[in-house]
């Protein structure tokens, strides 16, 4: 008989560190999006696609306070099992399914690393690898992916205990949640994800389920299609096929020699499944309703810099993992239109598939693919799992059990928001948003109680952002009557108005909360307002007031240090960084730029022998700056020596003929 229990699972892990206070101002949000199809893939869907995305984690914090602790760390799970399978859930981070072991056999069927350590790679930077992971709304790992989410017990009067978990995302308006379910005797751990889209217009939707398995030799991925789109990071979509590309069978993971997505063409008359299976014909296999078609493969390929990822986010050498995902749509480049007050739901089934291990592997591709679909079919037919998707609708609404694990305060307030002016409340039945005792959203209760922004010290980082077009009206008309008008809700009015692509109202509004009162919150606003407009030297000068007001914040100091080091200021940067004290100068973001300080004043050796010694636990997917620092060195050195120019053509010189240490090298390609 299925049971349900909460408890609580010791992982080692690394510290995630506090929310990074400054907001998110990377990129404007009105920015075009860099995805590259090919002519023959620029369709419609993909054109709204390019025109949709949302560029940075506003109204979410950025996590980058993480580093690379070892420690055992208690974490909140719930455990939902019976005869067949035992499924454990990290409510603490994303409700993330962890761990889904097949009892009769002892198989764990994911993959999760020897210790949990974040790197840069998600929506909020921080993320890790390991189990499933739920990706909703925007494009890329989700924002509460390191994050506590609702979750609670419910009850089918048919398939017994199950496990619910749910969050409103910010993003776009939506509420989310997933039900899962172990009936007795079921061949699969079941997952019913529901979408609801609470405004009364249409939304571009974006899910992925994300499922991390263990890479190995001999593995094989199988997928019932002969054409995959295939992005590479050059940021190109090509349709190619599969399983064979330039004399290589891709459908096993370890002969990619770099970092590629396949997202499969499954023809739409095929059922939608992913499966990787070991050389005995054994592994995972994921099945669902027609709703999710899509069908991805992700490999941080053989490379030198795929093994250093792997080696981060796996705890050490040989432990490696690929993704199988399932989405809404062909690509992660692309939404889909969801209407207004839609609500959307599939079925999803994770399980053991055991195949003939001859024909799975064997030469005849539609052969191997479809050998295993015949055993899926056996398993759990389609229409079955169409049927088990009809059968539990009235379960979506279903009362909750009590709550044993909250997530943001955000919801409670969004539907006192909008009951207040007036609209209807978008909450199904059978989800509780309840309000946090002393959340960060308080101060956002008191502008709809009260009718102001309660002030707060300059001194004091801004804890929760806000960004949506009500808000906005809501603040700016309570500070147009005379309420509220300080430094503080100039600064959230500011931040409002960049996210909605009014750089000049951002502009304006930040050096209004100067004039009520100077705070490094601003300062650094507009140096990064600057920065974008290309005024190098006024973001430095904003970039080192900025940092004077708040010494003790090190995400600040970090900021200081690169806008003074994109600006060419080196003589000032080598001042500030001598009078950093030891707590800021030793984080390996501010010991890089004193390489590259270093580098800039000719002292090569010692920007080298500083470089030894940084391990960048931030270092941003795609993204090399360890090894283009060496690279840099390299070639500065081969310009003296040869009396050559120091040049484009001789950075590539070194690219292609030397090799750089490999505790630096991140390169995806």
């Amino acid at each position: 008989m299925a049971t349900l229990s909460f408890t609580t699972l010791d992982v080692p892990a690394s510290r995630l560190g506090s929310p990074n206070p400054l907001a998110d101002l990377s990129r404007p949000h009105r920015a075009k999006a860099e995805a590259h199809f090919d002519p023959a893939n620029a369709t419609p869907e993909v054109r709204y696609s390019l025109a949709s995305h949302v560029f940075g984690c506003l109204p979410y914090h950025v996590l980058d306070g993480f580093d690379r602790s070892t420690d055992a760390r208690p974490l909140q799970v719930a455990v939902l099992e019976n005869d067949r399978f035992r499924a454990t859930f990290l409510l603490e981070l994303g409700g993330r399914l962890w761990s889904l072991v097949h009892k009769p056999t002892g198989r764990e069927l994911l993959y999760q690393p020897r210790v949990l350590h974040f790197v840069n790679i998600g929506i909020c930077h921080a993320w890790f690898c390991g189990g499933v992971e739920w990706n909703v709304a925007v494009r890329g790992h989700a924002a509460y992916t390191c994050s506590p989410v609702f979750a609670a017990a419910v009850e089918h009067p048919r398939f017994g205990p199950g496990l619910r978990i749910w969050e409103w995302d910010r993003f776009r308006g939506l509420i989310w949640q997933v039900d899962f379910l172990l009936p007795d005797d079921s061949p699969a751990l079941l997952a019913r994800p529901r979408v609801v889209n609470t405004r009364n217009e249409g939304v571009p939707m974006y899910w992925w389920s994300n499922i991390a398995v263990h890479e190995a030799p001999g593995h094989r991925v199988l997928v019932p299609a002969e054409h995959a789109f295939q992005h590479d990071y050059d940021r190109n979509i090509l349709r190619r096929p599969v399983p064979f590309q330039d004399d290589r069978d891709v459908s096993y993971p370890t002969n990619s020699p770099a970092a590629h997505d396949f997202f499969y063409d499954i023809p739409p008359d095929r059922r939608p499944w992913i499966a990787c299976l070991d050389g005995e014909g054994a592994g995972l296999v994921h099945a669902s309703t027609r709703r999710l078609l899509g069908r991805k493969l992700f490999v941080w390929g053989m490379g030198p810099g795929g093994r250093h990822w792997q080696r981060q986010l796996g705890g050490g050498p040989g432990k490696g993992y690929v993704e199988l995902q399932g989405g809404l749509a062909r690509t992660q480049a692309e939404y889909v239109p969801m209407p207004a007050r839609a609500r959307w739901a599939w079925m999803e089934a994770y399980s053991l598939m055991e195949a003939d291990a001859a024909i799975a592997h064997g030469p005849d591709w539609p052969g191997a693919w479809g050998h295993v679909q015949r055993r899926l079919d056996e398993i759990l037919p389609q229409a079955a799992l169409d049927r088990l998707l009809e059968e539990t609708a009235d379960l979506a609404d279903a009362p909750a059990g009590e709550v044993r694990s909250h997530g943001s305060g955000w919801g409670a307030l969004e539907r006192e928001r909008r009951a207040r002016d007036g609209e209807d409340d978008p909450v199904p039945p059978g989800l509780a948003f309840p309000e946090a005792d002393d959340g960060p959203e308080r101060p956002w209760h008191a502008l709809l109680r009260e009718g102001l922004l309660p002030c707060a010290p300059p001194g004091r980082a801004p804890k929760f952002w806000v960004t949506s077009p009500p808000w906005r009206k809501r603040l700016a008309e309570a500070v147009a009557a005379g309420r509220g008008d300080h430094w503080l809700a100039w600064l959230h009015l500011g931040v409002m108005a960049w996210r909605e692509g009014d750089p000049a109202a951002a502009e304006e509004a930040w050096r209004t909360s100067l004039k009520r009162e100077p705070s490094a919150w601003a300062c650094r606003n507009l140096a990064v307002l600057a920065a974008h407009a290309g005024r190098t030297d006024e973001a430095a000068e904003l970039g080192l007031r900025a940092a004077g007001l708040q010494p003790d914040c090190l995400p600040l100091q970090v900021e200081c240090g690169q806008t003074l080091l994109e600006a060419r200021r080196i003589d000032e940067l080598t001042a500030w960084l001598a009078e950093l004290p030891p707590a800021i100068a030793d984080d390996p973001r501010i010991r890089l730029q004193a390489a590259w300080a270093a580098y800039h004043r000719d002292e090569l050796d010692a920007a080298e022998a500083m470089l030894e010694h940084i391990r960048l636990a931030t270092v941003r997917e795609g993204r090399s700056p360890l090894t283009d620092l060496w690279f840099a060195i390299q070639a500065k050195r081969l310009a003296v020596a040869e009396g050559v120019p120091l040049d484009d053509a001789l950075d590539q010189r070194v690219r292609e003929t030397l090799t750089p240490p490999a505790y630096l090298d991140y390169r995806m390609g």
